[in-house]
């Protein structure tokens, strides 16, 4: 089979088309035909290994996973005897967050990983866009409590979080403002945004508006001035934060007194199957930006990288289906 492997960190430079195996099911597993995958902010960072400490999990000085990528959308070939959940023929959708292996051909993964049959009403590359963005939107916002009526600011609203992020807080009944530049207030407007506020022309953090939950989806702005636009006791969530701003979100929490929200947006199959009913009701839509194909996967990282992507970035692995 195809697949884009590196064996050192560092720049795109570094992910390399090889001619590999294709693997077999263990008893416990299904083997995926990939149709669809994506490359997201997460995918950068591990390419890169930055921050430093992604080695002492991936490998100190050379990555341990030779394949990246996470998001799932494919064809089940084959099961192994163990199997119950899934059978051969099936179209499915979901993430394979810590061993990764998306950017190839085929994919071996336990049946219980975060996975569902993917919407009817959308294809593979639809409902590949769904997944890095869906479940880690989902994830903070139910942890934030959300409940209809309140206000939300989300910073970085046009990313594939952002996008996704828009549109469950509508779905749970919230007023959305969306923060992002000039060329994406008519994304974010359509995807439902209530208020839509272009930080290229305003510096959003003098508004006298008071949020009840604002979410920081890009880690790009100081904790401090978007912790000032919260409402007393209100939810802070910096869902793209690393250490430092974690720190920082912590130590201001214990100060003004707000509840922060922050680390690992951990999925489930039951975040997959809710992702996939939001779609099949119209509720959550990709948002696609630029399609590449699995030998085009260096310059996706080259595109993502530079930081403006809109919504997502989607690799057609397969590019006849």
């Amino acid at each position: 089979m195809k697949a884009i492997t590196y064996a050192k960190y560092g720049s795109s430079e570094v992910l390399k088309l090889q001619q590999l195996e294709k693997p077999i099911p263990k008893d416990n597993q299904i083997l995926i035909k990939i149709i669809a995958t994506t490359v997201n902010s997460a995918d950068i960072r591990l390419r890169k290994a930055d921050p430093f400490l992604i080695r002492l999990v991936f490998g100190l000085f050379k990555p341990k996973i030779k394949i990246l990528g996470t998001v799932i959308a494919g064809i089940v070939e084959a099961v192994g005897k163990d199997v119950t959940l899934f059978k051969i023929g099936d179209k499915v959708f979901g993430l394979n967050d810590m061993t990764m292996g998306t950017y190839a051909e085929y994919l071996a993964v336990p049946e219980t990983i975060p996975l569902s049959v993917k919407p009817d009403n959308l294809n593979f590359e639809e409902s590949a866009a769904l997944v890095f963005g869906g479940h880690t939107a989902l994830h903070f916002l139910k942890k934030s409590g959300i409940t209809k009526g309140q206000k939300i600011l989300i910073y970085g609203a046009s990313g594939a979080v952002g996008t996704s992020a828009i549109q469950i807080a509508k779905h749970y009944g919230a007023e959305v403002t969306a923060v992002t530049s000039t060329n994406n207030i008519n994304l974010v407007k359509n995807l439902g945004a209530n208020k839509v506020i272009d930080y290229t022309t305003y510096d959003f953090t003098t508004i006298k508006d008071k949020y009840d939950i604002v979410y920081e989806t890009v880690d790009k702005i100081a904790v401090s001035k978007i912790a000032s636009l919260l409402k007393p006791n209100g939810v802070l969530i910096l869902g793209a934060a690393l250490i430092k701003s974690m720190l920082q979100g912590f130590i201001i929490s214990r100060k003004i007194k707000l509840k922060l929200i922050a680390g690992e947006a951990k999925a489930t199959p039951k975040d997959m199957e809710f992702i996939k009913q939001l779609a099949i009701n119209g509720i959550l839509k990709p948002a696609i930006d630029k399609t590449y194909n699995l030998e085009q996967i260096p310059q996706a990282h080259e595109y993502v990288e530079q930081g403006h992507k809109k919504g997502n970035v989607v690799i057609k692995i397969v590019t006849n289906n």
